[in-house]
Formats: structure tokens, C-alpha cells, sequence
């Protein structure tokens, strides 16, 4: 039924992910396993009174570190040693507010990104607001759907970027002058650098060449 689908619809089959990525996805996924790990490895800590626990948890801790800087490295030898992923990396990294590691993240969550309209970028990292409505009823539109570990990995990074990227910091401000929460005005500044990021991507330009 679904190949009968696609020849009647004349729909293009996606390319199959390279291995590159299926290593950095893996990679990506374990980092996440990892940081989870620490954080219920933290919680633990500030609770633990008995002194083999405490001992027991400071070793998981130091063992999460060791793993993490690991994956990290493999994570950024993967790229460096990949031209086109490189370069895509190093356009990320000129966006204020973006470092390395959200930049590695946006190419693994995301490698569509600079194939697409900034309608679809929104759409995919679920981001793009949805009306919700029923006949004369409606309803406040909302988030939903899309890539949940992209939006993870970009909610800090739009909080800097509020401070220190120029276009990010009038936007917000915007929004927050018009009355809106700050969780909505953060979520705009999220989808406006999904956006402006496969733009970049598209056009093979950095964020000081856009502005120039």
C-alpha cells in the first residue's frame, strides 16, 4: 500500500543517512543517556549521608566526566575530519550564541537543515505554532510535535543569545513589551534561530557576512 502510495503520488525516496551520521546520532544519543545520568547522579549527592554512598556517587560522577569528554572528543573528531560538515559547523558557531557543542547537536538532530524553507526547518524541530481551533472556537496556538532533543539542545542557547546576539536580544524584547510570557518570547527566539540557521546553511554564510 505505501509503495503504491508513493508511485501514485510520485513521491522522492530520502537518501539514506550516511554512517557518519548514524555515529553521530549514536554518539549524540549516548551523550544525552550520559548527561541524564549526572543529573540524577547530582540529585542523589545533595541526599546521600552515608559515607559509601557518598564515595559510591562521587565515582559515578567522575566516571559520567570521563565518558562525556569522550564522546565529545569523538563527537568533534567526526566533524573536523568531515569538509562539509566542517564548514556547516563552523557556520553554526558564528551565530552568537551558539558554540560547539548545540552546533554539533543542530547538524545531528537536524541534517536537513539548509535544504529546507524556514517554514519546514520551524515544522520539523516543532517549533512552528499550530492554531487550534473548531468552528467559531479558537483556541491559543501551541508547539507540538517535531524533534524534542533539537529544542533541548537550543533552549539555552536562545536564552544567551537574548543577551548577546543583537537580533535575538530586540526580538525578545519585542515580544516581551508586547506583553507576551517569557517561556513564548524564548520559544520565538528558538525558532528564529532554527530559521535564520538553515538560511545560513543555505547560502553558505556566515552570521557577520549576513550582516555585512
Amino acid at each position: 500500500m505505501l509503495a503504491r502510495m508513493g508511485s501514485l503520488l510520485e513521491l522522492k525516496a530520502d537518501k539514506p543517512k550516511s554512517e557518519t551520521l548514524h555515529n553521530l546520532k549514536e554518539l549524540g544519543t549516548t551523550r544525552q543517556a550520559l548527561i541524564k545520568d549526572r543529573t540524577a547522579a547530582k540529585a542523589r549527592q545533595r541526599i546521600a549521608i552515608h559515607p559509601l554512598l557518598k564515595k559510591q556517587i562521587n565515582r559515578r560522577m567522575q566516571q559520567v566526566e570521563r565518558d562525556l569528554a569522550q564522546i565529545d572528543t569523538a563527537i568533534e573528531t567526526i566533524i573536523t575530519d568531515d569538509e562539509l560538515l566542517s564548514q556547516k559547523a563552523d557556520i553554526l558557531i558564528s551565530i552568537p550564541g551558539i558554540a560547539k557543542i548545540t552546533a554539533y547537536a543542530m547538524l545531528t538532530e537536524m541534517p536537513e537543515l539548509g535544504k529546507l524553507s524556514g517554514k519546514q526547518a520551524a515544522s520539523l524541530a516543532g517549533l512552528a505554532p499550530i492554531s487550534r481551533q473548531s468552528g467559531k472556537w479558537q483556541g491559543k496556538e501551541r508547539i507540538q510535535g517535531g524533534r524534542a532533543c533539537l529544542r533541548k539542545a537550543i533552549y539555552l542557547p536562545a536564552v544567551v543569545a537574548t543577551r548577546c546576539n543583537p537580533d535575538m536580544k530586540v526580538k525578545y524584547h519585542e515580544l516581551i513589551a508586547k506583553g507576551k510570557c517569557k517561556k513564548l518570547a524564548i520559544t520565538a527566539v528558538m525558532r528564529k534561530l532554527v530559521v535564520m540557521a538553515n538560511a545560513m546553511l543555505r547560502d553558505n554564510r556566515k552570521w557577520n557576512e549576513m550582516r555585512a
